[in-house]
């Protein structure tokens, strides 16, 4: 048996997220709730392959009265939304409960659920789950954002000592120009 792709399954209840970081809450305010939502769904497309950990984000129905449906995004983040009857807390520990039994489905040994809700932390808990709140999950993703940026950033050459060697190409000419005493 080959080893998973991936080192954890991370299960993310969207809106106890939404509500709990304060760049989400802003922008559910300013903008409106779909655009949390893709912020938060774009904030874990970008962490999820930085940790290796395949992400589901769970949202409830929000009253509205749709079937639930899923939504892949990248081969490491998917989306599911409830049913009009089914809060994203019975969807979540349904999950861990069949997870349990069938570590096929998850493809990990691991599986992390992110929630500030203290009473679903303790019913997956029961099912083996591991639990984040969503101010370590806040601060892992943004640590992978800065490790991800430092990364991508091209590394600047050392000036030297002098001034002179921080001033661009164009300036350089210039100050030997004046030097020189041509105008």
């Amino acid at each position: 048996m080959s080893s998973p792709a991936y080192q954890a399954f991370l299960l993310v209840d969207g809106y106890n997220i939404i509500g709990s970081w304060s760049d989400l809450q802003e922008s559910r305010d300013l903008y409106g709730l779909e655009a949390a939502r893709e912020t938060l769904i774009e904030s874990l497309i970008n962490y999820s392959p930085m940790v290796s950990y395949r992400t589901q984000i769970v949202f409830d129905a929000h009253y509205q009265r749709t079937p639930s449906h899923y939504q892949e995004y990248t081969p490491l983040v998917s989306v599911y939304y409830t049913s009009y009857a089914e809060t994203a807390d019975t969807y979540i520990e349904k999950f861990c409960a069949s997870s349990k039994h069938s570590k096929i489905e998850i493809n990990s040994n691991r599986l992390i659920v992110a929630t500030n809700d203290r009473a679903q932390r303790i019913v997956v808990t029961g099912y083996g789950a591991e639990c984040i709140s969503s101010q370590r999950l806040a601060g892992q993703v943004e640590s992978s954002n800065r490790s991800r940026r430092s990364k991508e950033r091209p590394a600047k050459k050392s000036p030297g000592r002098f001034l002179f060697n921080a001033l661009d190409p164009i300036a350089q000419k210039r100050l030997r120009q004046l030097r020189q005493g041509k105008p």
